[in-house]
C-alpha cells in the first residue's frame, strides 16, 4: 500500500532511539524527508547518518531539549530549515519516574509536565499554522497504556499524559476544518531503554529479576509477548499517512490487547 508519505516532511521528536527512532525509519522507508530530535547532538547526528543509508532519504538534525521552550522553537526552525516545512509532527519524550505518590516532589511533578505535556503543547503551537494555511498536516503524540489503564506506581505518567489525551482530542476538533488531523498512538510494553528502567525500578522493589519481570509482563498481554518499536513505527506511520485522512481525535494502542476497557 502507498501511504502517500513520498514528499511530505516530518519532525520526529525524541526519535534517537526506541519508538521514536522506529517512527522515524518508518516514515523515511514511505518516502518522507525526516528530521530527527533528541537531547545529545551526538546521538543524533549518528542516528541521521544510519536512518539516510537504510533507507536513502533526505534525514536532518534537529537536536534540542524540548523542556526548554526556547529550544522548542530551535528545533522546529532546524527542522524547517533542513526540511523546507513541517507536514508531520511526531511528539515523544522519555517517561517520568516510576513510584508511588509520595516518591515525588514538587519539582518532579514540575519536571514531568515540561516534559511530557507542556513540550506537547509547545511543538503544536510551532508547526500549526503553517499547516492549517497548507491545509494538510498530522500531528500524533506519543503517549502510554496509562491513559486508558493507569498502571499502579506510574502516577506521574498516569496524571500527565491523560492531560496529553485531553489536549489532542479539543485540538483535532478545532484543526479538522484545515484537514489538519490529531491523534495519539498509545504504546504498551515495548522493548525498548524505558523499558528497562521499568524493569529495574520494578525489580528494587520486588526483588525480582529484569527477564522474571519481563515474563510477568508479557504474561498479561493476550498475545502473550512484548511489542517491538518496529510495530509502533508501522501504526505510526499509517496515522500520518494520506490513508489516514478520516481518522482524528483518536488514540489508538498498539498494546497486544492488554487494555482491557472497550474504548
Amino acid at each position: 500500500m502507498d501511504l502517500g508519505l513520498k514528499g511530505k516532511t516530518a519532525l520526529v521528536c525524541g526519535s534517537s532511539q526506541g519508538i521514536g527512532r522506529a517512527i522515524a525509519e518508518a516514515l523515511a522507508t514511505e518516502g518522507a524527508a525526516v528530521a530527527v530530535n533528541s537531547r545529545v547532538a551526538e546521538k543524533v547526528e549518528a542516528v541521521v547518518a544510519e536512518i539516510a543509508a537504510a533507507t536513502g532519504a533526505k534525514v536532518a538534525a534537529a537536536p534540542g531539549d524540548l523542556t526548554d521552550p526556547a529550544a522548542v522553537e530551535s528545533v522546529v526552525a532546524a527542522a524547517r530549515a533542513a526540511l523546507g516545512r513541517i507536514d508531520i509532527l511526531v511528539t515523544n519524550t522519555g517517561g517520568p519516574p516510576s513510584g508511588p505518590f509520595e516518591d515525588h516532589d514538587a519539582a518532579a511533578w514540575r519536571h514531568a509536565i515540561a516534559q511530557n505535556l507542556e513540550s506537547v503543547v509547545n511543538l503544536a503551537r510551532a508547526v500549526l499554522p503553517e499547516m492549517k494555511e497548507r491545509r494538510w498536516g498530522r500531528i500524533l503524540n506519543v503517549t502510554s497504556i496509562t491513559v486508558k489503564q493507569p498502571v499502579d506506581g506510574l502516577i506521574l505518567s498516569n496524571a500527565v499524559r491523560a492531560g496529553v489525551t485531553g489536549f489532542a482530542k479539543t485540538l483535532s476538533t478545532e484543526a479538522a476544518p484545515f484537514d489538519v488531523t490529531v491523534n495519539c498512538i498509545i504504546p504498551g510494553y515495548t522493548r525498548t531503554e524505558r523499558l528497562v528502567d521499568l524493569a529495574e525500578a520494578d525489580a528494587g522493589r520486588t526483588g525480582d529479576t529484569i527477564e522474571g519481570i519481563y515474563e510477568r509482563w508479557a504474561r498479561e498481554v493476550p498475545l502473550g509477548r512484548l511489542a517491538e518499536p518496529e510495530e509502533l513505527g508501522a501504526m505510526a506511520a499509517f496515522l500520518c499517512s494520506e490513508k489516514a485522512s478520516y481518522v482524528t481525535g483518536q488514540s489508538v494502542a498498539v498494546d497486544g490487547g492488554w487494555i482491557k476497557g472497550l474504548f
